[in-house]
């Protein structure tokens, strides 16, 4: 098939996840609607099942494998995630609970294979499922398990959103309705008068001025170069460059340094936040990632996919009770709610969008009028975001590319 037909049927049923998920208001997975519809057509003979490597966005993940996680540090400011820090601890211990009980469950159940196949995926989102895919392809693992990441990833956020919207209305009521947060507002308007008379702010506050955020760095770039998105493109793909040249010095995974480089090269000024959409490159990657994905599960026969199965179930299961688990004691030595804690420790198994979603719609479901739910974003979203970057962006790949690198 010409690339450019495959390419366009592949895009088809990515922009048609997006519009369910759009719709439903992220209740509905997109990468579910893509991933599920794409198989089916497969199987009904309707689209060859080599549709996805005609589209040649297998060659475009390869090469913005690395650019991609250097991209992933540069959404969050650093001084965000230091201000955030019981969030990043509570996601951190979710995703470290999940794995520690995988481990224990689902290898001597399945095999290490299957725990791999199952670890990074669970514990984060689609740029751990991509590096967990690729890494049991060039393994040459059975296809029943390289099909297993592209399962866990449709369908790990279903049980969790809803537990979530329960939790996290809990911790609203209780702030509403204790006087709590009364107490955030003062607090965070003192900050914001403090900032506007040229005082740094409480530290960890409810809700951190933009110029604090982004004031103090080494090197700021003008104007018309962050404007430039050739120019970020071009450093953004010199951050991946170094990131895989540093791999092959030092052994270790090109993600890992690629992610560590993107969050010092942003906090230091040297590239924007957000650079791949700043480069306006950052559609083109993401169809790259869902590609490579989606490749196997269309690939697979309906037997693999069966066998994969109670696999995918066992690891679901297993895994969502360590993050609760996890996230739990850490919640509960760091003196947080548990209702809080554990909807922080929740976002490994969907990230961004879905968090910022769930909290507005629990904001304003709750608040009983726009200023006070606009109260309850404030209160709740920084940390759920930092939380979901923390798990998604970063904790999992960390996961994903060290236990790929035992295969």
């Amino acid at each position: 098939m010409e690339p450019i037909y495959a390419a366009a049927i592949v895009l088809a049923f990515i922009a048609l996840g997006e519009l369910v998920s759009t719709w439903s208001r992220a209740r509905i997975p997109g990468l579910l609607v893509a991933m599920l519809s794409a198989f089916l057509v497969v199987q009904l003979g309707l689209v060859p099942r080599s549709v996805v490597d005609d589209s040649m966005l297998v060659e475009v993940y390869t090469i913005l494998v690395a650019p991609i996680l250097f991209h992933m540090g540069s959404l969050i400011p650093l001084r965000t995630m230091v201000e955030q820090w019981r969030a990043v601890l509570i996601a951190s211990a979710g995703i470290l609970g999940a794995v520690l009980l995988l481990s224990a469950v689902v290898l001597p159940m399945f095999g290490f294979q299957y725990f791999v196949a199952g670890a990074g995926p669970l514990a984060g989102g689609i740029i751990a499922t991509s590096l967990t895919t690729d890494g049991l392809v060039g393994a040459g693992v059975a296809t029943a398990i390289v099909v297993l990441p592209s399962l866990i990833l449709m369908v790990q956020s279903l049980p969790a959103m809803p537990l979530t919207n329960y939790l996290l209305r809990k911790y609203a009521i209780r702030l509403r309705e204790s006087g709590e947060l009364d107490r955030l507002v003062r607090l965070a308007a003192a900050d914001r008068e403090a900032v506007s008379a040229g005082g740094s702010g409480r530290r960890g506050s409810v809700r951190t001025d933009h110029r604090v955020a982004t004031r103090k760095r080494l090197i700021t770039l003008p104007d018309f170069l962050v404007d430039n998105h050739l120019f970020v493109l071009f450093m953004v793909l010199v951050g991946g460059s170094v990131a895989t040249l540093m791999s092959e010095l030092s052994s270790i995974p090109a993600s890992i340094l690629a992610l560590i480089l993107g969050i010092l090269s942003t906090a230091i000024g040297l590239t924007p936040e957000r650079t791949l959409e700043k480069s306006s490159s950052f559609g083109i990657a993401m169809a790259g990632i869902i590609a490579i994905v989606m490749a196997p599960l269309l690939t697979a026969s309906l037997s693999d996919v069966i066998a994969a199965l109670l696999p995918m179930i066992t690891i679901i299961v297993v895994g969502t009770l360590g993050i609760l688990l996890g996230g739990f004691v850490a919640t509960k030595l760091l003196g947080w709610a548990p209702s809080l804690g554990l909807s922080v420790a929740l976002t490994a198994m969907y990230g961004f969008p879905a968090d910022y979603l769930l909290t507005h719609e629990v904001a304003r479901s709750v608040g009983r009028n726009p200023q006070e739910s606009e109260q309850l974003t404030h209160a709740m979203l920084p940390a759920m975001l930092v939380g979901g970057f923390t798990s998604v962006s970063a904790g999992s790949v960390v996961i994903a590319s060290v236990l790929v690198s035992f295969l």
